[in-house]
């Protein structure tokens, strides 16, 4: 009888929709897959993340990993315009400078998102609260070693494997061991972003004059424009608004190391 060739194993450092995907991804094509993520479990009903948008490939790849592909629909709009305006806020005037009406992407809740992935995975393969440490590549080159802490007992452990993915973000520690000088570079602006519940206020005066001033929000993106600034708005499931704001300035001193 042939011995049963081992399945090879890949080390996934981050837990967010990178990192589960490349696990989804990896397990469909015979791969044993670890994930570590520092986070003490999924952010199951949990509000952290923000809109984001899902390309039509995007859209059929996540379908295929669904034992009911209508389900991707049901935590999703569906954006069908992409519209950019400008706006002259001294005139109170603003006018259309693109609009885009098949734009054919849905929108989704990060955190929605991430437990529709996530809750196709077995989840024995997830090191929850535990921090990526270091890693090591075998002398033949062949296969990888990692470190990581558990931050609830101290416990360091090692975890052996073939196959070593780097998905824990742009300040990735991984990454940062091959390109040691590598620098973030600053983009021109700031922004902020949020996530506005009207669910239990949906007749509110902000939530009508909202509406009234883009009435087609629940169909698309819409981009204000303006000097030095533009906006970003759009709707998700569940009575939400998708907020973003950017402001052109020059890079500020960062006192803090997390940033994105």
């Amino acid at each position: 009888m042939r011995e049963r060739m081992r399945k090879p194993k890949a080390i996934i450092v981050g837990g967010s929709i990178a990192g589960i995907s490349c696990a989804k991804a990896l397990i469909l094509v015979g791969w044993d897959v670890v994930v570590i993520e520092k986070t003490r479990g999924p952010p199951t009903g949990n509000p952290t993340g923000a809109g984001i948008a899902l390309h039509p490939l995007s859209q059929k790849i996540v379908k295929s990993w669904l034992h009911q592909p209508d389900l991707l629909h049901n935590i999703t709009l569906p954006l069908t315009i992409d519209q950019n305006r400008a706006v002259d806020q001294e005139k109170n005037i603003c006018w259309i400078q693109a609009r885009d009406e098949n734009f054919n992407y849905l929108q989704a809740h990060w955190t929605d998102l991430h437990s529709l992935i996530y809750n196709t995975l077995p989840p024995e393969i997830f090191f929850w609260g535990h921090l990526y440490l270091t890693f090591c590549i075998s002398h033949e080159k062949s296969t990888v070693n990692v470190k990581a802490k558990n931050l609830k007992t101290d416990e360091v452990i090692d975890i052996a494997g073939d196959l070593l993915v780097a998905a824990d973000g742009s300040r990735s520690s991984v990454r940062q061991t091959f390109l040691p000088d590598s620098k973030l570079r600053y983009t021109g602006y700031c922004a902020w972003r949020g996530v506005f519940d009207f669910s239990k206020n949906e007749n509110s005066e902000t939530i009508q004059g909202i509406r009234k001033a883009y009435p087609e929000l629940g169909n698309g993106v819409h981009a204000d424009l303006g000097p030095g600034t533009h906006t970003v708005l759009y709707e998700l499931m569940y009575k939400r608004l998708n907020w973003i704001l950017y402001i052109t300035q020059p890079e500020p001193e960062l006192k803090e190391v997390q940033l994105q």
